[in-house]
């Protein structure tokens, strides 16, 4: 029988770490990090890592991992979640994949697309030109040769066009056809998949009320510290959202007001981006982050009872 996996995945603030805190105290289990970005040392509260005292209520997998200056992709994260997994069912208690990066979440539970891996000469060269003639002009030649995938992205959307027109140069292959061959149909783990929404109002509010909490908590000092540490700022991981206003309000370009504004704003955004990946799985289960805590309790309860 495969292995048996609880997901607990939606947008950011949306409450997932307090509910998964909830349910591996009550079925004695550990959290997996499915997040991209806080794997990353240094970066705790632009992250919204889980504060000291939730790391020791439960065993946390896959947070602090690698450096700024180290690169982390999928393919590592499934070769490291894949060992906490083996890890954690062998001490016979249960896993709970929590997070939003959903590409992370899929890559684990139905397999990694086969395509080509990093070019960083050639994207290098991409990014050099988006920066002189701006990604709007990649996002046209992109809808060029790859329709299907230009039509997902916003134009803004850097990384991920760089990354479609790499693979199309690399492979000659269109990202979306390669997509489409795959099918993420590989089910290697029995999951159960709880998606929570709320009204979007309350996200939202909960969403300003973190940025403002982020910089009075010190993420401008935070900040600092990696400077401090001997790392570039020009590096890929710091254009997260957070580490941008920061740097950019240490460097006085804008102001704190204007960084927490822009906060706010990619924020909110992001968490769009995040509803959207996520209601693309029919397989998710949908449920109000404040719901009933002993209907989720039952629902996993019967989840392993099969």
């Amino acid at each position: 029988m495969r292995p048996a996996l609880t997901v607990i995945c939606g947008p950011t603030a949306v409450g997932k770490t307090e509910l998964a805190l909830a349910l591996a105290e009550f079925f004695d289990g550990e959290i997996i990090s499915a997040d991209s970005r806080q794997v990353y040392r240094l970066m705790d509260i632009g992250t919204a890592k889980p504060t000291l005292e939730e790391l020791q209520r439960v065993r946390h997998h896959l947070i602090n991992v690698v450096w700024p200056n180290q690169e982390f992709h999928a393919a590592r994260f499934i070769e490291l979640a894949e060992a906490a997994m083996f890890d954690i069912r062998h001490r016979n208690k249960r896993p709970f994949l929590v997070g939003g990066t959903g590409l992370y979440i899929r890559a684990l539970t139905e397999g990694l697309l086969n395509a080509p891996g990093a070019d960083p000469a050639l994207r290098k060269e991409l990014h050099d030109r988006a920066e002189h003639e701006g990604s709007e002009v990649l996002h046209a030649e992109l809808a060029g040769i790859d329709p299907d995938s230009a039509a997902r992205l916003h134009p803004n959307d850097l990384i991920r066009i760089v990354r479609a027109l790499e693979v199309f140069h690399q492979s000659g292959r269109p990202l979306s056809e390669l997509q489409n061959e795959h099918g993420f149909n590989t089910d290697h783990y029995r999951t159960l998949k709880i998606g929570l929404t709320c009204d979007r109002e309350i996200l939202y509010d909960r969403i300003d009320r973190r940025s403002e909490a982020m910089l009075e908590e010190g993420l401008l000092e935070e900040a600092e510290l990696i400077l401090q540490a001997g790392y570039d700022p020009g590096l890929k991981i710091f254009r997260t959202i957070g580490y941008r206003q920061a740097f950019a309000l240490l460097r006085g370009e804008i102001t704190r007001d204007e960084a927490v504004e822009d906060l706010k704003r990619c924020t909110r955004r992001y968490a769009k981006q995040q509803v959207t990946w996520f209601r693309k799985d029919k397989s998710i289960i949908w449920l109000e982050s404040s719901g009933d805590f002993v209907t989720i309790q039952k629902l996993i309860e019967n989840f392993h009872a099969i």
